[in-house]
């Protein structure tokens, strides 16, 4: 009779690494949603900056992680690991970060944002193939769901300790340097823990040897399947504007200061709340279906901002939006793990971050396009980017329904399982 026991699934069943890179997530996020959303306001109400200027600085910022992430992925699959640019990536986010409290030109600020995405363009790829490679493929996805729960709590209390920062020095009204350099000191706090956390808790998570020999191989040996996926993120994302201008499209209908914040917080707890169970239905019900449910879901919140009338309504949209984000966002990186081979883990994840930044950058242009126009063209008005939005997810989930997303083992075939469910069908 034999003794083995099956490991245990859920909460208990989940290694070392994950819990790690969730709780380091989590305080990261702490750290920074603490300051993010002050930094647009310190550049103007204080540095006295033009708003072109904090678009320029942002849009540096995120065009340089995506960049980074193109090759960091692709390096860690050369090296055979992947926690050294972890750690780097979380480390050189907090270093840059003390910066900003000696600013006083913009362009200080300029150099923290581009150091800091240089981090996150470091570590992302690598540390979502180290969760990939730390779990097994039926419960990867609530694996990434508690990642994205652990990652999304931490922007709720960061949000939190903002705000009471801000409404006990009495800077609720316009932000001075104090108060912003407070925030600034007290985000260091998680910051510097999550980097610890990572030096001393996180585990290079072993590969076979033939694996890391093989290398990662250009991108036409990811496949075929990871290939169609990826072009079907990149469209849909291309409708998939940046949020800002769901808040604007929330203060176009006349929700405050305060109310936008509260908003956020909402979102991010929906967020939080489902992410992880989200994931484990994934395990059980099929990643397709989820993210399909996800996209539809997405069409239907942006057709809700583009007809939205009152204030009171932004709150519910937003809502519905973290819902999409809960169903989507740890399911999607799910699938690419279930698409490649483990060895092209990296590159494969770095594919899927930089093409999902290089296609924002274009959305929102289109976005600020339709809205406002552009030269003597008054553009189509504040509902037009989220019909174009929902019309882009419509096409994506056309698309993606046409594709087969069931896992791959390590040759590139349909896990047994698929094969003989496979085989079944096509005798009968």
């Amino acid at each position: 009779m034999s003794t083995h026991q099956p490991p245990p699934r859920g909460l208990r069943g989940l290694p070392r690494n994950v819990w790690v890179l969730t709780v380091a997530s989590f305080l990261t996020d702490v750290s920074s949603d603490m300051v993010v959303y002050l930094v647009p306001l310190f550049l103007v109400g204080v540095l006295g900056a033009r708003t072109g200027v904090v678009g320029l600085i942002e849009g540096i910022a995120e065009a340089t992680a995506s960049l980074i992430k193109l090759g960091s992925g692709w390096l860690s699959d050369r090296m055979g690991r992947r926690k050294p640019l972890v750690v780097l990536g979380y480390s050189l986010s907090t270093v840059a970060k003390p910066f900003l409290y000696f600013a006083t030109i913009w362009w200080t600020v300029l150099g923290v944002r581009f150091a800091d995405r240089l981090g996150k363009g470091l570590r992302t790829a690598p540390r979502d193939a180290l969760v990939a490679d730390s779990i097994g493929a039926k419960q990867r996805g609530f694996a990434f769901g508690l990642h994205r729960a652990g990652d999304t709590a931490g922007a709720v209390i960061g949000l939190a300790v903002a705000l009471v920062v801000v409404v006990t020095s009495g800077s609720t009204g316009l932000l001075s340097r104090e108060t912003f350099q407070r925030v600034v000191l007290l985000s260091l706090i998680p910051a510097a823990l999550a980097v610890g956390l990572l030096v001393v808790g996180l585990r290079e998570q072993s590969r076979r040897r033939v694996e890391r020999e093989r290398g990662a191989g250009g991108v036409s040996e990811l496949g075929r399947p990871f290939l169609l996926y990826l072009a079907t993120m990149g469209l849909f994302t291309l409708g998939n504007s940046s949020d800002a201008f769901l808040i604007l499209r929330a203060s176009n209908v006349g929700l405050t200061v305060a109310g936008v914040l509260g908003m956020m917080m909402v979102f991010n707890l929906v967020y939080a709340a489902v992410a992880m169970p989200a994931g484990a239905a994934s395990d059980r019900f099929g990643r397709k279906r989820m993210l399909l449910g996800g996209w539809l879901l997405y069409g239907v919140v942006y057709l809700g901002f583009a007809r939205m009338s009152a204030a009171w309504q932004a709150w519910l949209w937003m809502a519905l939006y973290g819902l999409y984000y809960a169903l989507t966002e740890g399911v999607g990186k799910a699938v690419v793990a279930d698409l490649v081979h483990p060895e092209q883990r990296g590159v494969a994840y770095g594919l899927l971050a930089g093409v999902i930044g290089l296609f924002a950058l274009p959305a929102s242009l289109l976005a600020g396009v339709l809205w406002q126009g552009v030269g003597a063209w008054p553009g189509l008005g504040p509902s037009a980017p989220f019909l174009f939005g929902a019309g882009m997810a419509g096409v994506a989930c056309v698309l993606l329904g046409l594709q087969d997303l069931r896992p791959r083992d390590a040759a590139g075939q349909l896990g047994s399982a698929d094969q003989a469910k496979a085989g079944s069908l096509s005798r009968e």
